[in-house]
């Protein structure tokens, strides 16, 4: 069993800052890559960041240079700072791990979601 679980979010005021923390419990054999998801209300799910076990980083082009993604792979962990929020970054953060429960088992695994509102 693997457990992904969320935590903050909130509500924040257009320019502010917020952030998300994400960790995974369980059977983890082995991390490959974590990141974020989000999807707002009426529109697709679409990758916000991601980082590989490497420390590779992905971002979708709306939020480079405000959004940076951090891994703490050590304990199973992924974070995401949010600067100079827009209105348009409000919806649900989903984050997902693709992982090994075993030397030969991978997976992708989700959480649960947590809110993020940025009022205009």
């Amino acid at each position: 069993q693997v457990q992904v679980v969320e935590s903050g979010g909130g509500l924040v005021q257009a320019g502010g800052s917020l952030s998300v923390s994400c960790v995974v419990s369980g059977s983890v054999f082995r991390l490959v890559a974590m990141g974020w998801y989000r999807q707002a209300p009426g529109k697709q799910r679409e990758l916000v960041a991601s980082v590989n076990a490497g420390g590779g980083t992905d971002y979708a082009d709306s939020v480079k240079g405000r959004f940076t993604i951090s891994r703490d792979f050590g304990n199973n962990a992924v974070y995401l700072q949010m600067n100079s929020l827009k209105f348009e970054d409000t919806g649900v953060y989903y984050c997902y791990a693709y992982l090994y429960t075993t030397p030969r088992d991978w997976n992708e695994y989700w959480g649960q979601g947590t809110q993020v509102t940025v009022s205009s």
